[in-house]
């Protein structure tokens, strides 16, 4: 059953009479804008829930596009930027100044100065069914949550109750041809299957990103000083005694001696050490807004981009403990030097047909960091894999914040 309620030209809310909307009920929802449409429309999993006109921002204060999360909620607020300017029910994006709120004008093109306007009516509901760390979604063209199955994603761990095992009753050997055997037993009630025990833990946020130079250079570090090369503090930064470790391993491994970090000498470095081959990807995970770890993974086909993916998973089924992922590809054109700097020779079509699903299977995860990941999954979790790595816009107090762009390919 839906029922509709309209608020005004161009703004409808739907509520589904089984879907639980206020921020108390912790529903994961999640937010998209289309900078296109000047829309804003509310999913639960695949299902639209509310949808509004916006107005975003105008030339030269353009909103950015990407995927951001709720990290404050004010009913009252005014800009510390543009001379106090009333900005009701605010629901802060970036620390930088990009936010949802409400506008008594909300015209149907660009016109705010790179906030998300939202008409009055509309702006007091959508605050009434949101929460902090709700996911929010800003893209150019407008893009829907789709369901995704794939055996990469993660389920929650959840240990099941015993069973009794199904012994077999075996006569005494005196038994055997005399006569037969009796069992009593007590009639009970048929018993239903218990529901799978899950505890309510806060959403992690993972990523999947390629690795940075500071992190290559850091595991040089470590593995050159466990050799016995002595390539001092593992810091990420390769200063002159970094270098003279380098070309110490490359004299005693008949290597070109030239104290270049090539793929070359890393291959070497990672063979000579028993660790197989070279990480090339990171995965990082963070809770409350604040990081919980990271590690090291494996990404095939390096000179393909990942393309810019999310998914939140949801609808934890309480009989098996299983859930539920809808994800969306964005688009987004990398610049040219990390296009350069990552090896990166192809770039993702975010409307290609299983998009997703083909970058899920490039990426290898070590079966522990799988495990920890299982252990602390529940509801509203959510997985971004992009080529952008950490953007500016994450730090202290934000989920994973990912910007993206648009433009012809480079």
């Amino acid at each position: 059953m839906v029922l509709r309620f309209a608020f005004g030209i161009g703004l409808s809310l739907a509520l589904h009479a089984s879907t639980a909307l206020a921020a108390s009920d912790q529903a994961p929802l999640q937010i998209i804008v289309s900078k296109d449409q000047q829309s804003l429309v509310v999913y639960d999993g695949n299902t639209v829930i509310a949808t509004s006109n916006v107005s975003t921002g105008k030339a030269g204060h353009s909103t950015p596009t990407g995927i951001f999360s709720i990290l404050e909620k004010r009913r009252f607020h005014k800009s510390n930027i543009y001379s106090n300017a009333p900005m009701p029910f605010m629901q802060r994006l970036t620390w930088s100044g990009i936010a949802l709120h409400a506008s008594n004008h909300v015209p149907s093109y660009p016109a705010s100065h790179g906030c998300v306007r939202m008409p009055d009516a509309f702006a007091k509901q959508l605050f009434k069914m949101t929460g902090r760390g709700l996911h929010v979604v800003i893209s150019d063209r407008q893009v829907t949550p789709v369901m995704i199955s794939d055996p990469f994603l993660f389920q929650p761990k959840v240990e099941e109750p015993a069973l009794l095992s199904d012994a077999t009753l075996r006569p005494s050997v005196s038994q055997i041809h005399s006569q037969t055997v009796e069992v009593a037993t007590n009639e009970t009630e048929p018993t239903k299957t218990a529901a799978v025990e899950i505890e309510q833990k806060p959403p992690i946020r993972i990523l999947i990103t390629h690795r940075g130079q500071r992190e290559v250079t850091m595991d040089i570090q470590q593995i050159l000083n466990q050799l016995g090369y002595a390539a001092g503090v593992a810091d990420g930064y390769a200063g002159a005694q970094t270098m003279e470790a380098v070309r110490a391993f490359q004299t005693a491994e008949k290597l070109t001696v030239d104290g270049k970090v090539t793929p070359a000498f890393v291959e070497a470095l990672y063979l000579k050490a028993g660790k197989g081959k070279p990480p090339n990807g990171q995965l990082l995970v963070r809770q409350d807004f604040q990081p919980l770890f990271g590690t090291s993974v494996i990404i095939d086909k390096p000179e393909n981009a990942l393309g810019t993916h999310f998914l939140q998973f949801q609808n934890v089924d309480a009989a098996t403990g299983k859930g539920e992922w809808f994800g969306m590809a964005l688009d987004n054109r990398l610049p040219g030097p990390m296009k350069k700097r990552l090896g990166i020779t192809l770039e993702e079509d975010a409307m290609a047909f299983d998009v997703t699903q083909r970058t899920l299977a490039r990426i290898h995860i070590p079966d522990d960091v799988r495990q920890r990941i299982e252990s602390l999954l529940s509801e509203g979790s959510s997985l971004t894999i992009t080529d952008m790595g950490l953007g500016p816009e994450t730090g202290d107090g934000t989920d994973f914040v990912t910007i993206t762009h648009a433009g012809p390919k480079s």
